[in-house]
């Protein structure tokens, strides 16, 4: 046994002067000079105690030590090589980023990104959820999918999911409640908020009740419940806690499933919705990315 732990360099040469049968031809091979490694062979075999190589006139050949060491290296130098390739090709992937907000991702993007990853298995997606988005988001992203109206994204992007909202709570709530047909019956239930800015930048509760020219009573609004995140404020709704605002292109497939159903009529905002924003350089993989995107929703904008 070797008294000190050997280098892998020391493997490699060995296996490669085994492998080619010459000092100076797995020297030029590694870029190594001839005496180096012939240094480096004679320190291995003083560490083994045995004779590797018999050294002959025209290269050298194995010993039978030489045979059983080669068997062994030549797999761990192998698999190690094998193990870097890989390494390299993972590097080398093409990522493509995706900034957005957490109720598109979590709602809409995430449960169909298997379809992405089929059609163009050698790419990856980074999503980036965010409520901020900074005057520099285009720098930020490769593609960017951000809520807003015509005025402030119409020059740069398209309309990806115009925004429309319909009442949506469970049938067991409606069962407990009443019906909630008209604007005027959802005035007076329990219904759970998204907090926003004032003004708020798509339909809230308030502007949703106007819209029907609805006058919500005061008293009527002590049960209702709010949450800071779109994704909580549709997990209350789904546990029955009250009824909320759905987003079309949200909450369809917890519609189609049974899981939500509609509590009143729908609304609909021309000029506002989810745009798709390309980077101001565009690449083949976020052209793909935001070509991709624009099928899933059947080019709806």
């Amino acid at each position: 046994m070797p008294d000190h732990p050997l280098e892998l360099g020391w493997m490699r040469i060995f296996v490669e002067v085994a492998r080619l049968g010459s000092f100076s031809s797995a020297a030029a091979l590694l870029g190594l000079t001839q005496p180096a490694v012939s240094y480096q062979i004679r320190r291995l075999e003083e560490q083994f105690g045995v004779s590797l190589l018999r050294r002959q006139h025209r290269g050298v050949t194995l010993t039978a030590e030489g045979e059983r060491l080669l068997d062994v290296t030549a797999k761990v130098v192998g698999d190690i090589d094998a193990l870097a390739r890989s390494f390299r090709a993972e590097a080398q992937r093409p990522v493509v980023r995706l900034r957005t907000d957490y109720a598109f991702s979590s709602l809409w993007l995430i449960p169909r990104m298997d379809g992405f990853r089929l059609l163009h298995p050698e790419t990856d997606i980074q999503i980036v959820a965010t409520q901020r988005f900074s005057a520099g988001f285009r720098d930020e992203a490769d593609v960017a999918v951000v809520f807003g109206t015509r005025a402030e994204f119409g020059a740069i992007g398209t309309l990806l999911l115009r925004e429309k909202v319909v009442p949506v709570c469970t049938q067991g709530f409606l069962d407990r409640n009443g019906p909630c047909e008209d604007a005027r019956q959802l005035a007076k239930a329990v219904l759970i908020h998204l907090d926003t800015p004032m003004p708020s930048p798509w339909f809230d509760w308030r502007s949703y009740l106007t819209e029907f020219s609805v006058l919500r009573d005061g008293h009527a609004g002590r049960g209702d419940i709010s949450f800071n995140t779109y994704s909580l404020v549709i997990q209350a709704a789904l546990s029955g806690q009250g009824v909320a605002i759905g987003w079309m292109g949200l909450v369809d497939t917890l519609l189609q499933a049974g899981m939500l159903v509609e509590a009143g009529p729908p609304l609909e905002a021309q000029d506002r919705g989810y745009w798709l924003v390309p980077p101001r350089s565009p690449s083949p993989h976020s052209e793909s990315l935001g070509a991709w995107l624009m099928g899933e929703v059947g080019g709806n904008g």
